[in-house]
């Protein structure tokens, strides 16, 4: 009988446990549209990863690419969630100048690229020396 309760008492622990986990738990956002970003200002890694960063920690951005040879910044996001213009607005906040250029499905972009959004990030390369990243005025 003391087994009994013993052994009862930890499947409800245990299941409580995985409940308050599975509360807890963010679903990663799934990629349901792709902004294709316009930006200026990008001159090397450092650039893309603070773009990167700034727009992984959006809510419902699933997946960021950053081309910084053409200028592009791709977001595969969830638009139940968020807006482009609020994905745009947010990397001008983390320092470059950037307008919505085009929003596409995945598929669409599968098409015109031949690959899915978030397959790959171009362009990562070289370094801002000491003028810093991003921290130049923003053009248009």
């Amino acid at each position: 009988m003391k087994n009994r309760i013993i052994n009862t008492a930890l499947v409800v622990t245990a299941i409580v446990f995985l409940a308050l986990l599975a509360v807890h738990v963010r679903a990663g956002a799934t990629a349901d549209s792709v902004a294709v970003l316009k930006t200026t200002g990008m001159t090397c890694g450092s650039c893309a990863d603070r773009i990167t960063k700034t727009l992984r920690s959006t809510k419902g951005v699933a997946t960021t690419e950053v081309d910084l040879e053409g200028g592009w910044v791709i977001v595969g996001y969830d638009t139940k969630a968020i807006k482009p213009e609020v994905l745009a607005e947010n990397v001008k906040k983390a320092g470059f100048a950037s307008t919505v250029e085009e929003v596409v499905t995945p598929e669409q972009y599968r098409r015109i690229t031949g690959k899915d959004v978030g397959a790959s990030v171009a362009g990562r390369q070289g370094c801002c020396g000491n003028r810093g990243c991003g921290t130049g005025t923003i053009t248009r």
